[in-house]
C-alpha cells in the first residue's frame, strides 16, 4: 500500500532522528515514535528495511521537490558522486525523475562511506536506470581517521540485481569492509578489471573461475591465506596482484595463467613456489619479495619474456646459477651463502621460524605487525625490528616522511638537522618490547664536541634519545636506537652533552668534550633530586679577534646549564670554566676579563664580571651561581661587551654560503636553483657544468639554520608550473645547512621569443613570501645590510625559438582525453604528459626501455616519426600512458622510469605535480565535509608538535 504524501510528512514530522528506525530490524529497544513507525511498516505488510528503502527515494526526491536542487552532476556519459555529500540520494533523485542522460551514463562514481542500507538501496536500481553502466567505482577511504589514515567504508555486500549490469567491465570495491566476495560478481562475465583491495577479505570463491574476460584482478592488503584452484582458469588475465596477504602457498594451477605479464605476490608469507610458475611464458614482472622463500623454481630463469624478478628479503641460501648473473634479478637482503638450519635436529625439537622480513617499495604503504615480530625496510631506507612479542595483537603501522620545516624541526640555537622528518603511527601506542630504528643521516661536517642523536616527541615534549651510529657503508651513516612507542623522529648533530641526578648530598659533573669544565654541586643545595644537563659550544680562535677588531681578544668556550625543578638552588653552585686562550691566571690583568651571562627570556647577554667573585687559578676561573643559563668568558679591552656578545652569538650560528642558478644546456627552461656553503661551491660547479650552464655564483651570503628564503623571478620570466612550494610564482626554501637546498623548476614567459631572447632573472629574498614582492632588485640592493630581505640577483636567459620550436608545439596534437593515476595517489593529465614530453629529450629511449616497452617497438617508433624527434617522444609516452589508462601504480612506474633513466628532475616535477593534486583532492573532500579538517602536518592544532625550548 502506498502511502499518499500527506501521511509521509506527518510521520516525517515525529520527534526523533529517522536513523533510528533500523533498530527495530535489530532487536533493540525503540522509541515511541520508532515504536509507532514499526507498526505502521507491519500494518501495511512491509518488511522495515523495504519501507526505509522506499522512504530514502521519497525523501531524495521530496528534498529536490522543495527546492534544495541538484547541481549538473552529468558530464558527458560520467556521473561521479564520491565526492558529494548525500551521493546516493542524488543519484536515486535522478532515477525517480527518469533523466534521459542516465541511459547514456558509463562510468559512476559512488563513496563507500554512504549509509550501507541506502548504498544498497541505490545499487539494486543501477541495472534498470543504468543499462549502459561500463565502470562502477565504489571506494571508500575517502574519510581519515584521527592519525590520517584512510578508512574503510561501510560496503560489506552487493545486491545480487547488480548481476544485471551485462556491459560492465570495470568494477572497483577497493577500501570497503568485504568478508566475502559479493555473489553476484562472478555472474558479470563482462569484467575485464576487478579491484578489491583494501577489504577484509579471507579467501576468493571458486567461482571466481566464471570471469572469462578478467584480465587485471588486485587483491592487496586483504587477509587471503588460500587461492582457490580455479584461477588457473582465467585464461584472459594479465596482471594479478596479490601483494600484503597472508598466502604461504600457491595452487599449481597458477601455471594455467597463460597471458599472465605481471605477477605481484610481495609481502606475503610464502614458503616455496609451484614448478608450474616456469610455466608462464608471457610473464614479465615477477615480485616475490619479502617472503619466506627458501628456493625458486630452476625454470624461472628461462622465461624468454622475463624484465624483472625481485627476490629481495626472503632467506634463499641458494639460486639457480642463471639467476645470479641476470641483470633484472634483484637478490638483495638474502642469506646468499649461508649455512643451512641444522638438519640434526633432536626429534621433537621445536622449529623457531625466522623472523619476518618487509621490504616496502611505496610511501604510501602500511604493514602489519603480529607478536611474531618482523624487520622492515621503508621505502626511504628507514630500518625497524620489531622483537618478537613487541605487540600482543597485530598492529597496522603507518609512516610518512615529511620534508623538513620549522614547526616540525625542533633545534636548540646550535643544533643541526642531518635528515627528514620521519612520522610512524600510530602515535603514543606502547609496545611491550622496545623497537629497534635505523635512521639514515648525512655525516656533519664539524664533529669536535659534538655528538649525533636521535630526537623524538614524548609526551608533548622533545627529548632526544640514547643514539649509536653504524657505518654500512663510506658516507652512508646509521643513527640506531630504541623506542617504546611511535612519534616523529629526526637526525641532529648537537654540542656534546652530559648529564646526571644531582642528590641532596650534593655531586659533580664534568664535561666529556672539555674536560676543565666542571660544576660542583654542594650538599644542600638541593632537597629533592634534580636533572641537570651541562653542553659546551667551542668557539673558534679567530671569530672574537675578527668581530671586535683586536687581534689579543680571546673568548673560553660557551657552557649552557639547565635543569628540571625550581629555578633556583638552595645553595650556590661552583662552575669551573678555562681561561681564554693566550691568557693565564698568574698575568692576567683583570679589568680585561668579562664575565657573560645570557638573560632569559630577553636573550640580552649580561657583563655580570662585577657581581661575582672570579677566582682565578693559572688555567681555569671559578665563580658561584644560583640559576643557570648561558655562560661565556672574554677577555678583551672593550668595555661595553653586551651588544659585541649578542652579535658574536649570532655569528657564530651563521652559515656562509653562495647561491647559483643554472640552466639545463639541452633545456633552457629548465633552471637548477641551490644554496651551498661556500666550501663546496666549486666542487659542485665542476659536477654540474656538464650538463647545465650559468652566471657566476653570489657572493656569501649568512643564513641562519632553518631560515626561510624564496626566489622570485622578474623581467618576463615565471615560474612555469603550479607547485606545492610555490607562492605567487615565488619558491620557497628552507635552509638546513647539511641537507640538499636544491629546486629545479620549469620556467615559461609572455613575450615573444620568436622575436628575440628574454634576458631575465632570478633573485633571491629572505623570510616568507609577502604579500608585495617587489618586480625588480634594483630598490632591495640599495637596501643591502644585515637585515635587508635581498640576497642576491643572478641573470636568466631564455634564447630565441627558431623555426617550429616553441612552448605550444604540442599544442595541435589530437588525443583522447586522459588521466593517468587515481585520487589518493593523485593524477597525472594530458597537459602534464605533455609537459613530461618537452622535457626528455634525447633521454627517452632509457625511459622507454624502463617503462616496459619492447626493443622493438621502440625500433618501430623511431622509424615511423624518424624525422620528428617530439613526435617519437609523445607517441612513446601516450600510447603507453593509454595502455595503462585505469590501472592502479601507473603513474609510480613513471616515476621510478625516470629516476632509473637518470632524469631525477623530471621525477621530481611529477611529484610536484601529484602532491598538489592531492592537495587540491583533499580540499575538494573538506569542502564537501566527507574529511575532517586537518589532513597534513602537525600544525596550530594540539597535536602540533612544539617548538624547541630556546636557551
Amino acid at each position: 500500500m502506498r502511502r499518499d504524501p500527506e501521511t509521509r510528512r506527518r510521520e516525517r514530522s515525529l520527534p526523533g532522528p529517522c536513523l533510528s528506525r533500523p533498530a527495530w530490524r535489530a532487536g533493540t529497544c525503540l522509541a515511541p515514535e520508532d515504536s509507532r513507525w514499526a507498526m505502521a511498516a507491519v500494518a501495511e505488510g512491509l518488511e522495515p528495511e523495504t519501507v526505509a528503502v522506499e522512504d530514502a527515494a521519497r525523501d531524495a526526491t521530496d528534498a529536490v521537490d522543495a527546492g534544495l536542487g541538484v547541481p549538473p552532476l552529468l558530464v558527458g556519459n560520467r556521473l561521479s558522486l564520491d565526492l558529494y555529500p548525500r551521493g546516493c540520494h542524488r543519484l536515486l533523485h535522478l532515477c525517480a525523475q527518469q533523466v534521459r542522460q542516465l541511459l547514456e551514463v558509463e562510468f559512476l562514481q559512488l563513496s563507500g562511506h554512504e549509509d550501507a542500507q541506502l548504498l544498497q538501496a541505490t545499487l539494486a536500481r543501477l541495472p534498470w536506470s543504468l543499462p549502459r553502466l561500463r565502470s562502477l567505482v565504489l571506494k571508500g577511504g575517502q574519510h581519515r581517521d584521527a592519525l590520517g589514515a584512510c578508512l574503510r567504508g561501510s560496503l560489506a555486500t552487493l545486491p545480487a540485481s547488480l548481476s544485471g549490469l551485462t556491459h560492465l567491465a570495470h568494477l572497483d570495491l577497493s577500501f570497503n569492509s568485504l568478508e566475502t566476495l559479493p555473489a553476484c560478481v562472478p555472474q558479470l562475465r563482462g569484467l575485464s578489471a576487478l579491484l578489491l583491495s583494501h577489504n577484509c577479505l579471507s579467501e576468493l570463491p571458486e567461482a571466481l573461475g566464471a570471469l572469462p574476460a578478467l584480465t587485471f584482478l588486485a587483491a592487496t592488503h586483504n587477509r587471503l591465506q588460500t587461492l582457490p584452484t580455479a584461477l588457473g582458469s582465467l585464461s584472459s588475465l594479465q596482471r594479478l596482484d596479490l601483494s600484503e596477504n597472508l598466502l604461504d602457498a600457491l595452487p599449481p594451477e597458477i601455471g594455467g595463467l597463460s597471458s599472465l605479464t605481471e605477477l605481484n605476490l610481495a609481502s606475503n608469507r610464502l614458503q616455496g613456489l609451484p614448478a608450474s610458475l616456469a610455466g608462464l611464458r608471457s610473464l614479465r614482472f615477477l615480485v616475490l619479495h619479502s617472503n619466506l622463500l627458501a628456493s625458486v623454481p630452476d625454470g624461472l630463469a628461462r622465461l624468454p619474456l622475463l624484465a624483472r624478478l625481485d627476490l629481495r628479503d626472503n632467506q634463499l641460501r641458494d639460486v639457480p646459477p642463471e639467476l645470479l648473473d641476470a641483470p633484472f634479478v634483484r637478490l638483495q637482503g638474502n642469506p646468499l651463502g649461508g649455512p643451512s638450519p641444522d638438519p640434526h635436529s633432536p626429534p621433537g625439537t621445536p622449529v623457531v621460524p625466522e623472523m619476518p622480513r618487509l621490504l616496502l617499495t611505496s610511501d604510501l604503504d602500511s604493514f602489519t605487525v603480529t607478536p611474531l615480530g618482523c624487520s622492515v625496510t621503508l621505502a626511504c631506507g628507514v630500518r625497524l625490528q620489531f622483537p618478537v612479542g613487541a605487540t600482543a595483537t597485530p598492529v597496522t603501522i603507518r609512516y610518512r616522511l615529511w620534508l623538513p620545516e620549522p614547526r616540525l624541526v625542533p633545534l636548540g640555537p646550535h643544533d643541526s638537522l642531518l635528515s627528514g622528518v620521519l612520522e610512524l603511527q600510530p602515535h603514543g601506542v606502547a609496545f611491550q618490547k622496545e623497537v629497534g630504528l635505523w635512521l639514515l643521516f648525512v655525516p656533519p661536517r664539524a664533529r669536535r664536541c659534538r655528538e649525533v642523536v636521535v630526537r623524538t616527541l614524548s609526551d608533548n615534549s622533545w627529548s632526544d634519545l640514547e643514539t649509536h651510529l653504524e657505518e654500512e657503508a663510506p658516507k652512508q651513516l646509521w643513527a640506531r636506537c630504541q623506542v617504546p612507542h611511535f612519534s616523529w623522529f629526526l637526525v641532529v648533530s648537537r654540542p656534546v652533552s652530559d648529564a646526571c641526578l644531582v642528590p641532596p648530598e650534593g655531586t659533580l659533573l664534568c664535561s666529556s668534550g672539555h674536560p676543565g669544565v666542571k660544576v660542583t654541586f654542594p650538599p644542600g643545595a638541593t632537597e629533592e633530586p634534580r636533572h641537570v644537563r651541562m653542553q659546551v659550544v667551542h668557539v673558534g680562535s679567530r671569530e672574537l679577534p675578527a668581530l671586535l677588531g683586536e687581534p689579543e681578544a680571546a673568548a673560553s668556550p660557551m657552557l649552557y646549564l639547565s635543569q628540571n625543578g625550581p629555578p633556583s638552588f638552595l645553595r650556590p653552585v661552583t662552575v669551573q670554566l678555562p681561561l681564554p686562550p693566550g691568557v693565564t691566571g698568574l698575568s692576567v690583568d683583570r679589568s680585561h676579563l668579562h664575565l657573560l651571562y645570557r638573560a632569559l627570556p630577553a636573550a640580552t647577554w649580561d657583563d655580570i664580571t662585577a657581581q661575582v667573585a672570579l677566582e682565578l687559578t693559572h688555567l681555569y676561573a671559578r665563580f658561584q651561581v644560583t640559576r643557570f643559563s648561558w655562560y661565556w668568558l672574554w677577555y678583551t679591552t672593550k668595555t661595553c661587551v653586551g651588544g659585541l656578545a649578542r652579535k658574536a652569538w649570532e655569528r657564530l650560528r651563521l652559515h656562509r654560503v653562495r647561491l647559483i642558478a643554472l640552466q639545463r644546456r639541452r633545456d633552457p627552461e629548465q633552471v637548477l636553483l641551490q644554496c651551498l656553503p661556500r666550501n663546496k661551491v666549486d666542487s659542485t660547479l665542476r659536477r654540474l657544468l656538464e650538463r647545465y650552464r650559468g652566471p657566476e655564483p653570489s657572493d656569501t651570503v649568512e643564513m641562519f639554520e632553518g631560515e626561510k628564503f624564496f626566489a622570485a623571478f622578474e623581467r618576463g620570466i615565471n615560474v612555469d608550473a603550479d607547485r606545492p612550494d610555490c607562492v605567487e610564482g615565488r619558491v620557497c626554501f628552507i635552509f638546513y645547512s647539511h641537507l640538499k637546498n636544491l629546486k629545479e623548476v620549469y620556467v615559461t614567459t609572455t613575450l615573444d621569443r620568436r622575436a628575440q631572447a628574454v634576458r631575465g632573472q632570478v633573485s633571491f629574498y629572505r623570510g616568507e613570501v609577502p604579500e608585495e614582492v617587489p618586480e625588480e632588485a634594483e630598490a632591495a640592493r640599495q637596501k643591502r645590510g644585515a637585515d635587508a630581505p635581498w640576497m642576491a640577483t643572478l641573470p636568466i636567459k631564455l634564447p630565441r625559438l627558431r623555426g617550429s620550436e616553441g612552448p605550444g608545439q604540442g599544442a595541435g596534437l589530437s588525443l583522447a582525453p586522459l588521466n593517468l593515476g587515481d585520487a589518493e595517489t593523485g593524477f597525472l593529465t594530458q597537459s602534464n604528459l605533455l609537459n613530461v614530453a618537452g622535457r626528455l629529450g634525447p633521454d627517452w629511449p632509457a625511459v622507454a626501455l624502463h617503462l616496459g616497452l619492447p626493443y622493438r617497438e621502440l625500433q618501430r617508433i623511431r622509424h615511423e616519426f624518424r624525422d620528428d624527434l617530439d613526435g617519437q617522444i609523445r607517441h612513446m609516452l601516450f600510447s603507453w600512458a593509454e595502455r595503462q589508462a585505469g590501472q592502479p601504480g601507473a603513474v609510480g612506474l613513471l616515476v621510478e622510469a625516470l629516476e632509473q633513466s637518470d632524469r631525477r628532475d623530471v621525477a621530481e616535477e611529477v611529484r610536484a605535480v601529484l602532491e598538489l593534486g592531492r592537495r587540491k583532492y583533499q580540499e575538494g573532500i573538506q569542502r564537501t565535509s566527507l574529511a575532517p579538517g586537518d589532513l597534513g602536518p602537525p600544525g596550530s592544532s594540539a597535536s602540533q608538535p612544539p617548538g624547541p625550548a630556546q636557551a
